[in-house]
């Protein structure tokens, strides 16, 4: 970049000195210009000691010993007499004719000027300077190496089966002969599969870092541009400087961006995108055997890599790296809790056990948002409550304190979600009910927070039919004890008739309609959504088997509300009084006893209630978490 600063240096001096030397009106010595008609005055009126007359030119020393200029064109015969006639010495000069080498700059200048900026831009084009303007065919991958790559094993947590697949990576880059001299082959490539935020990025960089190696990361999107063979040249230009610094590691992340299946978009293939692929094809198969390159990409979309990407050879070991259990998810925090003060009372394996679901990113930012929360409060330490505060606002959003409700919105919202609750501790299959609240959080007025015991991996019938009665809890309670309907249902009621559909149509759970699936869990079609692969009377039948689904449903969540209006009732006036209640209260409340007091933290402090306001904000999410 410095030799850049100073070409552009020269060449602007160059021009500098060029205008400079021949700028005609630049004066020299301090003298000014003057009328040439007030030259003729100040010879006639005795002011002028001596003439230099050069070419058109004509330099005065006055009586005060100042230097004054004039121009005219021609020598005037009639000036040549004034001078004599006043006595002015003067003398005749023939103007300057410029040197030889002066003239030949003079032509020549301009075109070798434009002869230079070409063969600079060309060699731009070309690749000549590594970040200039028009590098498109230079790699824009960042190389790491052990001095700026810290990331070890022990920072990776959450993935043992994954860190026990690329353990003998390590190995082979520490080690190579360790295989090669039994006759075995390191995989070429390795691609870590995954949903988002699972530490596909950070698990390939702790194994450069484990094993004291090159680490070159780049985005698959970083191939593609909009002129064609860029992205082929970028591959090329990666691949050689990997192998001058083997044994290396390269780390292609969201690799689907260039390895899409080819032929299946606008374009054929001509198109830039595969192009890039079929050079990417070509270096993984021109490696040697003892090359030390290694190739790891992530994605989270296999399914739509091209097979070629996935044959022996090429990317021929794939590492899936999942979202963690309830032992990863305790491994992970532990991990992120290093890096802020903890109090005595954080246990991680309780917070892992709330967080079904959560990805190694999402339990980072968990850490992340009850710091924030513990600063917010000048604590000293991050303590229990602070995480549960962050837990919420992840789960359910920010709290609007500000909002302002009628009495009639409050009272409505409690009847609603004790519904919910009340419906949910009655089931035995229902996951447990963590907390209930009618403090308005995002676009929900009221929420009911249930958590499960363990991880569920699968799904079940019983199950997934109370979850759709406790989904009905919430209207049902506002027919029975309010008297009236508001909109606060209509989420429920698309979640309940979506799982009920999928049940039907896709799960074989339904008794007449047997286990043939009648649309696809994908969307195929031309226009997107589920493929019609039946005909209008099937259809008939699987909308009656649906609807007798979710009046069954609703028929149970309206008897267990009517057998426990008691339960009810006190639920909600402890939502009216607290706002929040959480499991220990729910429980008091179930097993017919007055609610426990709110312990430090859940006792929330909002505006009095008021008729003005926004009293017809519909409630849009009241289910179960």
């Amino acid at each position: 970049m410095l030799s850049k600063s100073a070409i552009w240096v020269v060449v602007a001096l160059l021009l500098f000195m060029l205008f400079k030397q021949f700028d005609n009106h630049s004066v020299a010595g301090g003298s000014k210009t003057i009328a040439y008609s007030e030259l003729l005055d100040d010879v006639k009126a005795h002011r002028i000691k001596d003439v230099l007359i050069e070419g058109s030119t004509i330099t005065a020393t006055r009586s005060d010993d100042t230097k004054v200029r004039a121009t005219a064109t021609g020598l005037d015969r009639g000036l040549i007499g004034d001078l004599r006639d006043n006595n002015v010495h003067f003398d005749v000069k023939p103007p300057e004719e410029p040197s030889f080498l002066q003239q030949v700059f003079i032509s020549w200048f301009p075109m070798l000027l434009l002869i230079g900026v070409w063969v600079f831009f060309m060699r731009q084009m070309q690749g000549g300077g590594k970040g200039g303007a028009f590098s498109f065919g230079k790699s824009k991958a960042r190389m790491m190496d052990e001095t700026n790559n810290t990331v070890t094993f022990a920072d990776v947590a959450g993935c043992d089966e994954a860190k026990e697949e690329v353990g003998e990576i390590v190995d082979f880059l520490r080690d190579p002969t360790k295989f090669q001299k039994l006759g075995g082959r390191i995989p070429r490539g390795v691609l870590m599969v995954g949903p988002p935020g699972t530490g596909k990025t950070l698990l390939a960089r702790a194994i450069a870092g484990e094993a004291k190696v090159p680490f070159f990361s780049i985005s698959g999107s970083d191939f593609v541009e909009m002129f064609v063979g860029v992205g082929a040249s970028r591959v090329r230009d990666m691949f050689e400087n990997a192998k001058k610094h083997s044994p290396c590691i390269i780390f292609i992340d969201e690799i689907d961006a260039v390895g899409r299946h080819r032929g299946a978009g606008m374009g054929g293939g001509n198109d830039e995108r595969e192009q890039t692929l079929n050079q990417l094809l070509v270096e993984m198969d021109g490696f040697e055997a003892t090359s030390g390159t290694i190739v790891i990409a992530a994605t989270n979309r296999a399914d739509v890599l091209d097979k070629a990407l996935l044959r022996p050879g090429r990317f021929d070991r794939q590492v899936m790296v999942g979202l963690p259990d309830i032992r990863g998810r305790e491994q992970i925090l532990n991990v992120h809790m290093r890096k802020v003060p903890i109090g005595t009372d954080v246990k991680a394996d309780i917070l892992a056990r709330g967080t079904p679901g959560f990805s190694g990113a999402d339990l980072a930012n968990l850490v992340n948002e009850a710091a924030l929360f513990a600063a917010r409060r000048s604590k000293r330490l991050v303590e229990m409550s602070d995480f549960e505060d962050a837990k919420d606002k992840i789960f359910m959003g920010p709290e609007r304190k500000s909002m302002v409700m009628r009495e009639e919105e409050r009272r409505n919202t409690a009847y609603h979600e004790s519904g919910h609750a009340v419906i949910a501790k009655l089931l035995p299959k229902a996951d447990p009910v963590h907390k209930v609240t009618i403090m308005p959080r995002g676009y929900a007025l009221g929420l009911t927070w249930q958590l499960p015991e363990h991880d569920n991996l699968s799904g079940y019938k019983d199950k997934m039919l109370e979850e759709i009665s406790i989904l009905f809890g919430g209207r049902i309670a506002e027919e029975i004890f309010v008297g009236q309907m508001s909109t606060g249902a209509s989420n429920d009621f698309a979640r309940a008739t979506k799982l009920a559909r999928a049940m039907v149509t896709r799960f074989g759970m339904s008794e007449s309609m047997g286990v043939m699936v009648y649309e696809d869990a994908e969307g195929e079609g031309f226009f997107g959504g589920p493929v019609k692969t039946i005909s209008e009377a099937t259809q008939q039948k699987v909308d009656a088997e649906i609807r007798a689904i979710l009046d069954e449903q609703y028929a149970l969540a309206r008897r267990l509300l009517e057998e426990n209006r008691d339960k009810v009732e006190m639920m909600t006036k402890a939502l009216l009084d607290w706002e929040t209640i959480d499991a220990e209260q729910i429980n008091d409340i179930m097993a017919g006893q007055e609610p426990r007091p709110p312990k430090t933290g859940l006792l929330t402090k909002r505006p009095p209630p008021s008729d003005k306001g926004s009293g017809d904000v519909p409630q849009t999410t009241t289910a179960p978490a």
